[in-house]
């Protein structure tokens, strides 16, 4: 049988890893969730990850679009979708010129969060 793709979550907010841990495997992801980039980047399940949602802004360390650069310099092909309550027209440019494979306003619907997450795992296919 086929292992489902690892779908790795990214925010400080321990109720968004809850909710967007739940959704994923509602799905049929297998999931892995991180309080911080930095934890993620440390974590052996870095490297197996198929795509992450991280939140944009997390207080006291790495942002998303760090992470984002930082996924991006190893050269990984990994998509990574970028979440945010306080996105803007001028963060979303440059999540996109960053590399994002998508950009969500929280709050945001389910059903969005997923269509972004299938559609980048189709394009890794």
């Amino acid at each position: 049988m086929k292992q489902q793709p690892l779908i790795s979550i990214v925010d400080d907010d321990e109720g968004i890893r809850s909710s967007l841990d739940g959704l994923m495997r509602s799905l049929g992801y297998r999931v892995a969730v991180f309080e911080s980039a930095e934890r993620f980047l440390e974590s052996e399940l870095a490297r197996d990850s198929k795509c992450v949602v991280s939140d944009i802004q997390m207080p006291g360390g790495m942002s998303g679009l760090e992470l984002l650069s930082k996924v991006r310099g190893s050269d990984s092909i990994v998509p990574v979708i970028l979440i945010s309550a306080f996105t803007t027209a001028e963060a979303r440019e440059e999540a996109d010129r960053a590399g994002a494979y998508c950009t969500l306003r929280k709050p945001f619907d389910g059903d969005d969060l997923a269509r972004c997450v299938d559609r980048a795992l189709s394009s890794q296919a």
